[in-house]
């Protein structure tokens, strides 16, 4: 059975701090990330950037998470390094610039940036379309001020998230 509590695989989860991207972003649980992020790195790496990005909600500075017991209760298998598949999934997050590697564990993206074109090119034409008509709608409102304003207001910053996407979406 695997200890899921050793020192080993503790690590520090500390907000990536990026001005532009946190006005500007998705949060990693919005629909945005679900319909175009996840064609680009994956089922697991989406579900491991919603699961340390979720941690935010409470602890808005950082936390520390064993990393053996987040894989084992998403259902993956746990080894050193990126050898298994969630250390492969985690590793995708850092490749796509979602995570950064620290000494003592990794920054993560409050929110997430659009989807690069480089990237929106590697996905079927309809979800391409889906992302020029999604794009093309966000932008008449500014749904970052929307979150700003919800949380401001004392609404929980995920319910915030999503409110002001759903909002933008139906304008």
């Amino acid at each position: 059975m695997l200890d899921t509590h050793t020192a080993s695989t503790t690590v520090m989860i500390r907000p990536w701090i990026d001005p532009l991207v946190d006005r500007h972003g998705h949060d990693p649980r919005s629909a945005y990330v679900e319909h175009f992020w996840l064609g680009v790195i994956g089922p697991t790496a989406t579900w491991v950037l919603r699961r340390l990005a979720a941690g935010f909600d409470e602890h808005p500075d950082g936390y520390t998470i064993d990393l053996a017991h987040l894989a084992v209760s998403m259902g993956l298998s746990y080894r050193q390094g990126d050898q298994g598949p969630f250390g492969r999934a985690l590793h995708r997050c850092v490749m796509f610039g979602l995570a950064q590697p620290r000494s003592d564990g990794y920054s993560v993206r409050r929110r997430v940036p659009d989807v690069t074109q480089r990237h929106l090119k590697r996905l079927p034409d309809d979800v391409q379309a889906s992302h020029a008509d999604w794009s093309a709608r966000i932008t008449r409102l500014t749904a970052a001020d929307i979150e700003r304003r919800l949380v401001e207001a004392g609404v929980p910053p995920h319910a915030a998230a999503l409110a002001s996407e759903a909002a933008a979406l139906a304008a």
